[in-house]
Protein backbone atom coordinates (compact mmCIF):
# COMPACT_ATOMS: atom_id res chain seq x y z
CA UNK A 1 0.00 0.00 0.00
CA UNK A 2 1.26 3.89 -0.84
CA UNK A 3 0.96 6.15 1.57
CA UNK A 4 -0.28 9.05 0.08
CA UNK A 5 1.21 12.65 1.26
CA UNK A 6 0.16 14.31 4.42
CA UNK A 7 1.17 17.94 2.78
CA UNK A 8 1.75 19.17 -0.66
CA UNK A 9 2.76 22.15 -2.17
CA UNK A 10 1.20 23.40 -5.75
CA UNK A 11 3.49 25.61 -7.68
CA UNK A 12 2.16 27.94 -9.82
CA UNK A 13 -1.62 29.13 -10.16
CA UNK A 14 -3.83 29.37 -13.45
CA UNK A 15 -6.12 27.24 -14.27
CA UNK A 16 -4.66 24.01 -14.06
CA UNK A 17 -2.86 24.96 -10.84
CA UNK A 18 -6.74 26.03 -9.24
CA UNK A 19 -8.68 22.90 -10.83
CA UNK A 20 -5.77 20.28 -8.93
CA UNK A 21 -5.71 22.31 -5.62
CA UNK A 22 -9.74 21.87 -5.73
CA UNK A 23 -9.38 18.04 -6.33
CA UNK A 24 -7.06 17.37 -3.99
CA UNK A 25 -8.87 18.80 -1.45
CA UNK A 26 -11.99 17.37 -2.28
CA UNK A 27 -10.36 14.18 -2.04
CA UNK A 28 -7.59 14.53 0.66
CA UNK A 29 -9.57 17.49 3.13
CA UNK A 30 -7.01 16.05 5.48
CA UNK A 31 -4.08 17.10 3.97
CA UNK A 32 -2.02 19.79 4.17
CA UNK A 33 -2.05 22.07 0.74
CA UNK A 34 -0.55 25.03 0.21
CA UNK A 35 -0.47 26.79 -3.18
CA UNK A 36 2.42 29.37 -4.21
CA UNK A 37 2.17 31.80 -7.00
CA UNK A 38 4.04 34.29 -8.22
CA UNK A 39 2.80 38.13 -8.78
CA UNK A 40 5.17 38.62 -11.64
CA UNK A 41 4.06 35.64 -13.99
CA UNK A 42 1.02 36.60 -15.89
CA UNK A 43 -1.16 33.93 -16.67
CA UNK A 44 -1.19 32.63 -20.26
CA UNK A 45 -6.04 32.65 -20.09
CA UNK A 46 -6.86 31.75 -23.77
CA UNK A 47 -8.09 28.38 -23.79
CA UNK A 48 -11.50 28.88 -23.47
CA UNK A 49 -12.92 25.62 -24.78
CA UNK A 50 -13.43 22.08 -22.95
CA UNK A 51 -14.68 18.41 -23.29
CA UNK A 52 -17.23 17.18 -22.12
CA UNK A 53 -15.21 15.36 -19.12
CA UNK A 54 -15.23 19.31 -17.37
CA UNK A 55 -18.64 18.83 -16.23
CA UNK A 56 -17.79 15.28 -14.76
CA UNK A 57 -15.66 17.78 -12.94
CA UNK A 58 -17.80 19.69 -10.83
CA UNK A 59 -19.99 17.32 -10.82
CA UNK A 60 -17.25 16.08 -8.33
CA UNK A 61 -17.05 19.04 -6.21
CA UNK A 62 -21.12 19.49 -6.50
CA UNK A 63 -20.51 22.61 -7.86
CA UNK A 64 -23.51 23.34 -10.15
CA UNK A 65 -23.66 25.21 -13.48
CA UNK A 66 -25.71 27.98 -12.61
CA UNK A 67 -23.07 28.86 -9.42
CA UNK A 68 -19.81 28.57 -11.71
CA UNK A 69 -21.11 29.49 -15.40
CA UNK A 70 -22.17 32.78 -14.69
CA UNK A 71 -19.07 33.54 -12.60
CA UNK A 72 -16.48 32.75 -15.92
CA UNK A 73 -18.85 33.64 -18.22
CA UNK A 74 -19.46 30.25 -19.91
CA UNK A 75 -21.48 28.76 -22.40
CA UNK A 76 -22.67 25.59 -23.61
CA UNK A 77 -20.80 23.35 -26.38
CA UNK A 78 -22.25 20.94 -28.24
CA UNK A 79 -18.78 20.65 -30.61
CA UNK A 80 -16.57 21.97 -33.19
CA UNK A 81 -17.45 23.31 -36.73
CA UNK A 82 -14.37 23.06 -38.90
CA UNK A 83 -14.15 25.10 -41.82
CA UNK A 84 -11.86 25.08 -45.18
CA UNK A 85 -9.86 22.50 -43.81
CA UNK A 86 -10.15 19.47 -46.58
CA UNK A 87 -9.66 21.35 -49.67
CA UNK A 88 -12.14 19.13 -51.07
CA UNK A 89 -14.80 21.25 -53.15
CA UNK A 90 -17.57 18.84 -52.26
CA UNK A 91 -16.71 18.88 -48.21
CA UNK A 92 -15.68 22.20 -47.16
CA UNK A 93 -16.61 22.06 -43.77
CA UNK A 94 -17.60 19.39 -41.58
CA UNK A 95 -18.91 19.36 -37.76
CA UNK A 96 -17.44 17.01 -34.71
CA UNK A 97 -20.16 16.56 -32.47
CA UNK A 98 -20.02 14.83 -29.00
CA UNK A 99 -21.32 11.84 -29.38
CA UNK A 100 -24.16 10.65 -27.00
CA UNK A 101 -26.74 7.67 -26.28
CA UNK A 102 -29.58 9.36 -28.03
CA UNK A 103 -27.20 9.18 -31.70
CA UNK A 104 -27.15 5.54 -32.28
CA UNK A 105 -29.83 5.03 -34.14
CA UNK A 106 -28.93 7.83 -37.17
CA UNK A 107 -25.20 6.86 -36.24
CA UNK A 108 -25.63 3.15 -37.62
CA UNK A 109 -27.19 4.67 -40.93
CA UNK A 110 -24.11 6.94 -41.30
CA UNK A 111 -21.71 4.22 -40.18
CA UNK A 112 -22.74 2.08 -43.51
CA UNK A 113 -22.99 4.98 -45.46
CA UNK A 114 -19.52 5.37 -45.08
CA UNK A 115 -18.42 2.02 -45.86
CA UNK A 116 -20.54 1.84 -49.06
CA UNK A 117 -18.69 5.52 -50.35
CA UNK A 118 -15.24 3.82 -49.25
CA UNK A 119 -15.70 1.21 -51.77
CA UNK A 120 -16.80 3.56 -54.37
CA UNK A 121 -20.71 3.94 -53.89
CA UNK A 122 -22.76 6.99 -54.30
CA UNK A 123 -24.02 6.80 -50.41
CA UNK A 124 -24.42 9.88 -48.64
CA UNK A 125 -21.65 10.26 -45.85
CA UNK A 126 -22.07 13.74 -44.26
CA UNK A 127 -21.50 13.61 -40.70
CA UNK A 128 -23.58 16.80 -40.27
CA UNK A 129 -26.80 15.12 -40.89
CA UNK A 130 -25.99 12.02 -38.38
CA UNK A 131 -26.02 13.48 -35.05
CA UNK A 132 -28.28 15.20 -32.52
CA UNK A 133 -25.69 17.93 -31.65
CA UNK A 134 -25.64 19.01 -35.41
CA UNK A 135 -28.82 19.94 -35.33
CA UNK A 136 -28.46 21.96 -31.75
CA UNK A 137 -25.63 23.56 -33.13
CA UNK A 138 -27.69 24.37 -36.54
CA UNK A 139 -30.60 25.66 -34.66
CA UNK A 140 -28.11 27.32 -32.02
CA UNK A 141 -30.32 24.98 -29.14
CA UNK A 142 -29.01 24.75 -25.50
CA UNK A 143 -28.13 20.95 -25.09
CA UNK A 144 -29.96 20.96 -21.53
CA UNK A 145 -33.36 19.19 -22.02
CA UNK A 146 -36.40 21.33 -21.70
CA UNK A 147 -39.07 18.52 -22.07
CA UNK A 148 -39.96 16.73 -18.79
CA UNK A 149 -39.18 12.92 -20.82
CA UNK A 150 -35.56 11.64 -19.05
CA UNK A 151 -32.97 12.54 -21.90
CA UNK A 152 -29.40 13.40 -21.66
CA UNK A 153 -26.93 14.99 -24.49
CA UNK A 154 -23.08 14.99 -23.42
CA UNK A 155 -22.02 18.77 -24.36
CA UNK A 156 -19.15 20.77 -22.65
CA UNK A 157 -18.71 24.56 -22.40
CA UNK A 158 -16.50 27.65 -22.87
CA UNK A 159 -15.53 30.15 -20.44
CA UNK A 160 -13.34 32.94 -20.00
CA UNK A 161 -10.29 30.94 -18.27
CA UNK A 162 -8.99 34.01 -16.05
CA UNK A 163 -12.45 33.88 -14.33
CA UNK A 164 -12.43 30.15 -14.31
CA UNK A 165 -9.08 29.98 -12.14
CA UNK A 166 -9.96 33.22 -10.04
CA UNK A 167 -13.14 31.31 -9.62
CA UNK A 168 -11.40 28.26 -8.17
CA UNK A 169 -9.34 30.06 -6.13
CA UNK A 170 -11.84 31.24 -4.46
CA UNK A 171 -13.54 27.66 -3.96
CA UNK A 172 -10.03 25.86 -2.82
CA UNK A 173 -8.87 28.17 0.37
CA UNK A 174 -12.69 28.77 1.35
CA UNK A 175 -11.89 25.53 1.77
CA UNK A 176 -8.55 26.01 4.06
CA UNK A 177 -6.09 26.18 1.07
CA UNK A 178 -2.62 28.25 2.40
CA UNK A 179 -2.16 30.76 -0.84
CA UNK A 180 1.11 32.26 -0.99
CA UNK A 181 2.10 35.34 -3.35
CA UNK A 182 5.64 34.93 -3.61
CA UNK A 183 8.63 33.92 -6.39
CA UNK A 184 10.35 30.29 -6.19
CA UNK A 185 14.60 31.70 -6.12
CA UNK A 186 15.62 28.06 -5.57
CA UNK A 187 14.72 24.32 -5.73
CA UNK A 188 16.76 21.86 -3.43
CA UNK A 189 17.24 18.09 -4.26
CA UNK A 190 17.73 15.90 -1.54
CA UNK A 191 20.24 12.94 -1.97
CA UNK A 192 17.89 9.98 -2.82
CA UNK A 193 16.19 12.43 -5.89
CA UNK A 194 13.45 14.22 -4.09
CA UNK A 195 12.71 17.73 -3.84
CA UNK A 196 13.77 18.54 -0.30
CA UNK A 197 12.18 22.02 -0.18
CA UNK A 198 11.84 25.09 -2.02
CA UNK A 199 13.22 28.59 -1.32
CA UNK A 200 10.46 31.66 -1.60
CA UNK A 201 11.83 35.76 -1.95
CA UNK A 202 9.77 36.30 0.68
CA UNK A 203 8.76 33.68 2.57
CA UNK A 204 11.97 31.27 2.83
CA UNK A 205 11.67 27.79 3.45
CA UNK A 206 8.97 25.71 1.90
CA UNK A 207 8.94 22.06 2.53
CA UNK A 208 6.36 19.41 1.94
CA UNK A 209 6.06 15.31 1.40
CA UNK A 210 5.22 16.65 -2.49
CA UNK A 211 4.97 18.81 -5.09
CA UNK A 212 3.13 19.64 -7.99
CA UNK A 213 4.59 21.60 -10.69
CA UNK A 214 1.99 23.79 -12.41
CA UNK A 215 4.45 26.74 -13.98
CA UNK A 216 3.47 26.13 -17.42
CA UNK A 217 6.12 25.59 -20.07
CA UNK A 218 8.54 26.68 -17.90
CA UNK A 219 8.67 23.95 -15.55
CA UNK A 220 10.05 24.89 -12.98
CA UNK A 221 10.66 22.05 -11.32
CA UNK A 222 9.97 18.99 -13.15
CA UNK A 223 12.36 20.17 -15.92
CA UNK A 224 14.72 22.92 -14.58
CA UNK A 225 14.80 20.90 -11.63
CA UNK A 226 14.75 17.56 -11.78
CA UNK A 227 15.63 17.53 -15.75
CA UNK A 228 13.11 14.83 -17.05
CA UNK A 229 13.20 14.29 -20.52
CA UNK A 230 10.67 16.09 -22.98
CA UNK A 231 9.47 14.39 -26.03
CA UNK A 232 8.64 17.12 -28.69
CA UNK A 233 6.13 16.14 -31.13
CA UNK A 234 7.37 18.87 -33.54
CA UNK A 235 7.84 16.36 -36.19
CA UNK A 236 4.26 16.04 -37.17
CA UNK A 237 2.40 18.98 -35.21
CA UNK A 238 3.84 22.59 -36.93
CA UNK A 239 2.34 25.20 -35.12
CA UNK A 240 4.12 26.64 -32.35
CA UNK A 241 3.10 29.80 -31.71
CA UNK A 242 -0.55 31.60 -31.22
CA UNK A 243 -2.64 35.17 -31.47
CA UNK A 244 -5.14 35.61 -29.55
CA UNK A 245 -7.65 39.14 -29.97
CA UNK A 246 -10.85 39.16 -27.82
CA UNK A 247 -13.39 41.01 -29.76
CA UNK A 248 -17.70 42.65 -28.75
CA UNK A 249 -20.36 40.99 -30.73
CA UNK A 250 -22.16 43.23 -33.08
CA UNK A 251 -25.60 44.63 -31.90
CA UNK A 252 -28.12 41.96 -31.96
CA UNK A 253 -26.05 39.11 -32.04
CA UNK A 254 -25.75 36.54 -29.89
CA UNK A 255 -23.26 33.84 -28.24
CA UNK A 256 -23.41 30.29 -30.27
CA UNK A 257 -23.14 26.88 -28.97
CA UNK A 258 -20.44 25.74 -30.88
CA UNK A 259 -16.42 26.22 -31.80
CA UNK A 260 -15.71 27.15 -34.79
CA UNK A 261 -12.05 26.04 -35.94
CA UNK A 262 -11.38 28.08 -39.60
CA UNK A 263 -8.28 27.08 -41.42
CA UNK A 264 -5.98 29.60 -42.73
CA UNK A 265 -2.70 30.24 -44.57
CA UNK A 266 -0.44 28.93 -41.94
CA UNK A 267 -2.74 27.75 -39.35
CA UNK A 268 -6.03 28.11 -38.29
CA UNK A 269 -8.41 30.09 -36.23
CA UNK A 270 -10.48 30.00 -33.24
CA UNK A 271 -13.81 31.52 -32.36
CA UNK A 272 -14.57 30.92 -28.61
CA UNK A 273 -18.67 32.37 -27.94
CA UNK A 274 -18.58 34.19 -24.52
CA UNK A 275 -21.81 35.84 -22.85
CA UNK A 276 -19.42 39.05 -22.62
CA UNK A 277 -17.52 38.63 -25.97
CA UNK A 278 -16.22 36.33 -28.55
CA UNK A 279 -12.51 34.91 -28.17
CA UNK A 280 -10.36 34.79 -31.54
CA UNK A 281 -6.87 33.84 -31.99
CA UNK A 282 -4.68 32.29 -34.85
CA UNK A 283 -2.46 29.06 -34.12
CA UNK A 284 0.29 28.95 -36.48
CA UNK A 285 3.62 27.96 -37.38
CA UNK A 286 6.70 30.14 -37.10
CA UNK A 287 8.57 28.51 -40.11
CA UNK A 288 6.10 29.69 -41.95
CA UNK A 289 4.78 33.08 -40.58
CA UNK A 290 6.37 35.49 -38.46
CA UNK A 291 4.03 36.89 -35.78
CA UNK A 292 3.41 40.01 -37.25
CA UNK A 293 2.24 38.44 -40.12
CA UNK A 294 -0.19 36.24 -38.19
CA UNK A 295 -1.79 39.22 -36.43
CA UNK A 296 -2.44 40.93 -39.34
CA UNK A 297 -3.86 38.16 -41.17
CA UNK A 298 -5.56 37.27 -37.99
CA UNK A 299 -6.85 40.90 -38.19
CA UNK A 300 -8.05 40.97 -41.59
CA UNK A 301 -10.21 37.75 -40.64
CA UNK A 302 -11.83 40.06 -37.88
CA UNK A 303 -12.28 43.04 -39.97
CA UNK A 304 -10.58 45.35 -37.41
CA UNK A 305 -7.27 46.51 -39.19
CA UNK A 306 -5.17 47.72 -37.19
CA UNK A 307 -7.15 49.18 -34.25
CA UNK A 308 -4.98 50.14 -31.61
CA UNK A 309 -7.42 49.73 -28.88
CA UNK A 310 -8.29 45.89 -30.02
CA UNK A 311 -4.88 44.62 -28.55
CA UNK A 312 -3.31 41.16 -29.22
CA UNK A 313 -1.92 38.25 -27.40
CA UNK A 314 1.62 36.65 -28.58
CA UNK A 315 2.77 33.72 -27.34
CA UNK A 316 4.57 30.81 -28.34
CA UNK A 317 4.21 26.68 -27.63
CA UNK A 318 5.98 23.95 -26.86
CA UNK A 319 4.27 20.94 -28.34
CA UNK A 320 4.96 17.38 -27.21
CA UNK A 321 5.08 16.14 -23.39
CA UNK A 322 7.09 14.82 -20.67
CA UNK A 323 8.59 10.85 -20.52
CA UNK A 324 8.11 10.90 -16.69
CA UNK A 325 4.92 13.14 -15.26
CA UNK A 326 5.65 11.85 -12.18
CA UNK A 327 9.45 11.61 -10.90
CA UNK A 328 10.56 11.24 -7.40
CA UNK A 329 8.19 13.24 -5.38
CA UNK A 330 6.84 15.15 -8.05
CA UNK A 331 4.08 15.57 -10.52
CA UNK A 332 3.74 17.68 -13.22
CA UNK A 333 0.32 18.99 -14.27
CA UNK A 334 -0.96 21.29 -16.95
CA UNK A 335 1.44 23.10 -19.83
CA UNK A 336 4.51 21.89 -17.47
CA UNK A 337 3.70 18.40 -18.19
CA UNK A 338 2.90 18.62 -21.62
CA UNK A 339 0.42 20.25 -24.35
CA UNK A 340 -0.72 19.37 -27.51
CA UNK A 341 -1.87 22.37 -29.73
CA UNK A 342 -5.79 23.17 -29.13
CA UNK A 343 -7.32 22.01 -31.71
CA UNK A 344 -9.68 19.82 -30.09
CA UNK A 345 -9.58 22.06 -26.46
CA UNK A 346 -7.89 18.96 -24.69
CA UNK A 347 -5.72 21.03 -22.26
CA UNK A 348 -8.01 20.73 -19.57
CA UNK A 349 -9.01 17.57 -19.77
CA UNK A 350 -5.26 16.25 -19.59
CA UNK A 351 -4.86 18.51 -16.30
CA UNK A 352 -7.87 16.80 -15.10
CA UNK A 353 -7.18 13.24 -15.83
CA UNK A 354 -3.60 13.47 -14.69
CA UNK A 355 -4.88 14.74 -10.92
CA UNK A 356 -7.90 11.99 -10.82
CA UNK A 357 -5.60 9.67 -11.86
CA UNK A 358 -2.80 10.38 -9.60
CA UNK A 359 -4.68 10.45 -6.51
CA UNK A 360 -6.24 6.95 -7.74
CA UNK A 361 -2.78 5.61 -7.07
CA UNK A 362 -3.27 5.97 -2.97
CA UNK A 363 -6.55 3.58 -3.02
CA UNK A 364 -5.17 0.62 -1.31
CA UNK A 365 -3.56 -1.82 -3.15
CA UNK A 366 -0.82 -4.23 -2.75
CA UNK A 367 1.99 -3.25 -5.22
CA UNK A 368 5.46 -1.21 -5.02
CA UNK A 369 5.63 2.48 -5.96
CA UNK A 370 8.33 2.01 -8.58
CA UNK A 371 5.25 -0.01 -10.62
CA UNK A 372 2.64 2.40 -9.83
CA UNK A 373 4.83 5.29 -11.14
CA UNK A 374 5.91 3.32 -13.99
CA UNK A 375 1.87 2.49 -14.81
CA UNK A 376 1.11 5.73 -14.16
CA UNK A 377 3.67 7.48 -16.50
CA UNK A 378 2.80 5.50 -18.99
CA UNK A 379 -1.32 5.38 -18.79
CA UNK A 380 -0.45 9.68 -19.36
CA UNK A 381 1.65 8.96 -22.25
CA UNK A 382 -0.57 6.90 -24.24
CA UNK A 383 -3.19 9.13 -23.40
CA UNK A 384 -1.44 12.32 -25.02
CA UNK A 385 0.31 10.44 -27.84
CA UNK A 386 -3.79 9.45 -28.39
CA UNK A 387 -4.68 12.62 -28.83
CA UNK A 388 -1.74 13.67 -31.11
CA UNK A 389 -2.44 11.30 -32.94
CA UNK A 390 -6.11 12.47 -33.74
CA UNK A 391 -4.61 15.68 -33.73
CA UNK A 392 -2.41 15.10 -36.19
CA UNK A 393 -5.01 13.42 -38.56
CA UNK A 394 -6.39 16.95 -39.12
CA UNK A 395 -3.26 17.76 -41.34
CA UNK A 396 -2.00 14.45 -43.04
CA UNK A 397 -6.15 14.39 -44.64
CA UNK A 398 -5.84 17.51 -45.87
CA UNK A 399 -5.94 18.24 -49.62
CA UNK A 400 -4.90 21.85 -49.06
CA UNK A 401 -1.93 22.67 -51.52
CA UNK A 402 -2.72 26.68 -52.03
CA UNK A 403 0.58 27.61 -49.38
CA UNK A 404 3.74 25.98 -48.16
CA UNK A 405 2.19 25.23 -45.08
CA UNK A 406 -0.44 23.35 -46.30
CA UNK A 407 1.98 21.58 -48.82
CA UNK A 408 4.32 20.67 -45.99
CA UNK A 409 1.49 19.19 -43.52
CA UNK A 410 -0.51 17.19 -46.37
CA UNK A 411 3.16 15.52 -47.75
CA UNK A 412 4.53 14.94 -44.23
CA UNK A 413 5.92 11.32 -44.42
CA UNK A 414 6.00 10.92 -40.70
CA UNK A 415 2.98 9.82 -39.40
CA UNK A 416 2.23 7.74 -36.01
CA UNK A 417 2.55 3.90 -36.49
CA UNK A 418 -1.73 3.87 -35.04
CA UNK A 419 -2.90 6.75 -37.13
CA UNK A 420 -1.18 4.95 -39.98
CA UNK A 421 -3.24 1.68 -39.37
CA UNK A 422 -6.10 3.84 -39.17
CA UNK A 423 -5.60 5.83 -42.63
CA UNK A 424 -4.30 3.07 -44.96
CA UNK A 425 -7.84 0.47 -43.56
CA UNK A 426 -9.77 3.40 -44.43
CA UNK A 427 -8.26 4.44 -47.94
CA UNK A 428 -8.17 0.96 -48.90
CA UNK A 429 -10.98 -0.24 -47.95
CA UNK A 430 -10.07 -2.68 -45.52
CA UNK A 431 -11.57 -3.21 -42.53
CA UNK A 432 -11.43 -0.56 -39.78
CA UNK A 433 -13.73 -1.65 -37.19
CA UNK A 434 -11.04 -4.61 -36.88
CA UNK A 435 -8.05 -1.73 -36.62
CA UNK A 436 -9.95 0.36 -34.11
CA UNK A 437 -10.70 -2.78 -32.26
CA UNK A 438 -7.65 -3.67 -32.43
CA UNK A 439 -5.79 -0.18 -31.14
CA UNK A 440 -8.55 0.23 -29.10
CA UNK A 441 -6.57 0.64 -25.46
CA UNK A 442 -4.43 2.91 -26.77
CA UNK A 443 -7.02 5.10 -28.97
CA UNK A 444 -8.42 8.42 -27.24
CA UNK A 445 -10.58 9.33 -29.67
CA UNK A 446 -13.34 6.33 -30.14
CA UNK A 447 -15.38 5.51 -33.63
CA UNK A 448 -17.46 7.87 -33.91
CA UNK A 449 -15.02 10.63 -34.17
CA UNK A 450 -13.25 8.89 -36.46
CA UNK A 451 -15.50 8.21 -38.83
CA UNK A 452 -16.55 12.07 -38.91
CA UNK A 453 -12.82 13.25 -39.41
CA UNK A 454 -12.67 10.75 -41.99
CA UNK A 455 -15.54 11.36 -43.58
CA UNK A 456 -16.23 15.19 -43.10
CA UNK A 457 -12.47 15.61 -44.51
CA UNK A 458 -13.76 14.15 -47.93
CA UNK A 459 -11.68 11.20 -47.82
CA UNK A 460 -13.42 8.77 -50.31
CA UNK A 461 -13.10 7.94 -54.11
CA UNK A 462 -13.70 10.54 -56.59
CA UNK A 463 -15.89 8.15 -59.01
CA UNK A 464 -18.95 6.96 -57.45
CA UNK A 465 -20.64 4.29 -58.53
CA UNK A 466 -24.99 4.17 -57.96
CA UNK A 467 -26.25 1.68 -55.19
CA UNK A 468 -29.58 0.68 -54.13
CA UNK A 469 -28.36 -0.10 -50.47
CA UNK A 470 -27.74 3.10 -49.35
CA UNK A 471 -29.13 4.32 -46.07
CA UNK A 472 -31.72 7.53 -46.50
CA UNK A 473 -30.14 10.78 -44.76
CA UNK A 474 -33.34 12.31 -45.04
CA UNK A 475 -34.15 9.22 -41.97
CA UNK A 476 -31.43 10.30 -40.34
CA UNK A 477 -32.12 14.19 -40.42
CA UNK A 478 -35.62 13.73 -39.42
CA UNK A 479 -35.05 11.86 -36.43
CA UNK A 480 -32.56 14.42 -34.86
CA UNK A 481 -34.60 17.12 -36.32
CA UNK A 482 -37.35 15.66 -34.11
CA UNK A 483 -34.82 15.26 -30.97
CA UNK A 484 -33.94 18.39 -30.94
CA UNK A 485 -37.25 20.23 -31.40
CA UNK A 486 -39.12 18.20 -28.97
CA UNK A 487 -36.38 17.72 -26.52
CA UNK A 488 -34.44 21.11 -26.31
CA UNK A 489 -34.82 25.02 -26.93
Amino acid sequence: MIIKPQSLVIVGGGTAGWMTANSLLQAWPEAHITLVESADIGIIGVGEGATPFLKQYFRQLDIPESEWMPACDATYKVGISFENWSGVKSAPSYFHPFYSVLDKPPADLFFHNCGLRRRGFDAPANPNDYFVAAQLAKNNLSPIATSTQSIDIDYAYHFDSVKLGQFLRDKAKQKGLLHVVDNVSDVQIANNGDIKQLTCEKNGPLSADFFIDCTGFSARLINKALKRQYLSYADTLFNDAAVAIQTPYEQGHSASNQTRSIALNNGWMWNIPLTSRQGNGYVYSQAHISAEQAETELRQKLQIGDDAEVSAKHLKMRIGRLQEHWHANCLAVGLSQGFIEPLEATALMLTQFTVERFIACFAPQQSTITKVKNDFNQQLNTTFDGIRDYIVAHYQLTQREDTAYWRDNKYNNVTPDILSAILQAWEEGQDVERVLTHHQEKLVYLRPSWYCILAGMGRFPIDLKPTSKAADEQQAIQYCQKIAVQHFS
